[in-house]
């Protein structure tokens, strides 16, 4: 892992949690972790969106360094969209990254590279980052397409970014065949991925940005599998998802330098 990417560990919710849990959670994490724990890795929780004014208001109060992101947003800031919530206002709840482009927001809510690409845009627009998901399914790994088809939504997911920007973003491999079903990646598999990830964005972008890229793997991530996947070159965080619902094994993840 090259010196200058800082580690970024996100812990998505989902949809779990209530407001109360959520501030339960964030609490015991906090805990768990200490303040010499995320000095050198950057600890981010994307809960709810309902949860997110008490877990801002909780991070603030307590000095937390738990930096607060959300799961999902619309690319508008304002309008007659029933039921989204635009970046400004997640911007003004001092969320700092906003995961986009999901597997489960394709998958389950038909969710386009073009719709992502907008996202994508808008977060940085509102001044926040955007975690942009990428990953093949396991039809598409089989047929020998996944490089391509992680190629594409990089490509598409990141277009009219501008280099600089795009070096500061954070790009999750995900490939679909291993989120939540026990099943991940191998380390050189997932190495693989994400080193093709960063020389797509060096042909596409600049040498500069693919070496400023963070990447992160996410699919079934677990305690006893960070330290293995974190030692890979290309690897600078990880995108997890039901083991950042316990704090204990959340921290165990974060603490991926003990193992």
């Amino acid at each position: 892992m090259a010196e200058a990417r800082t580690p970024i560990i996100s812990g998505n919710w989902k949809m779990h949690k209530n407001h109360f849990e959520a501030i339960q959670a964030v609490q015991k994490l906090h805990y768990r972790l200490g303040e010499e724990e995320v000095d050198d890795v950057v600890v981010t929780v994307h809960p709810p969106f309902t949860d997110l004014r008490s877990v801002q208001t909780l991070i603030e109060s307590d000095r937390m360094e738990i930096v607060l992101g959300a799961q999902d947003t619309y690319w508008e800031s304002e309008g007659a969209f029933t039921g989204e919530v635009s970046p400004t206002m997640l911007a003004k709840l001092d969320v700092a990254y906003v995961i986009v482009g999901h597997s489960e927001r394709r998958q389950l809510f038909g969710e386009t590279d073009e719709m992502v690409n907008r996202k994508a845009v808008a977060v940085l627009a509102a001044g926040m980052t955007p975690i942009v998901c990428c990953g093949e399914t396991l039809e598409e790994r089989e047929s020998g397409q996944a490089e391509a088809r992680v190629e594409a939504q990089v490509r598409a997911g990141l277009a009219g970014i501008g280099a600089a920007q795009v070096g500061a973003l954070v790009v999750a491999y995900e490939p679909i065949w291993a989120i939540g079903t026990g099943h991940t990646a191998t380390a050189d598999d997932a190495q693989a991925m994400c080193a093709h990830i960063r020389s797509v964005v060096a042909d596409g972008w600049s040498a500069d940005a693919a070496a400023t890229l963070r990447v992160q793997y996410g699919g079934s991530v677990k305690p006893g599998n960070i330290a293995e996947l974190m030692a890979q070159p290309d690897i600078d965080g990880a995108l997890v998802g039901g083991a950042s619902l316990e704090p204990d094994e959340f921290a165990a993840i974060v603490q991926f330098r003990r193992h």
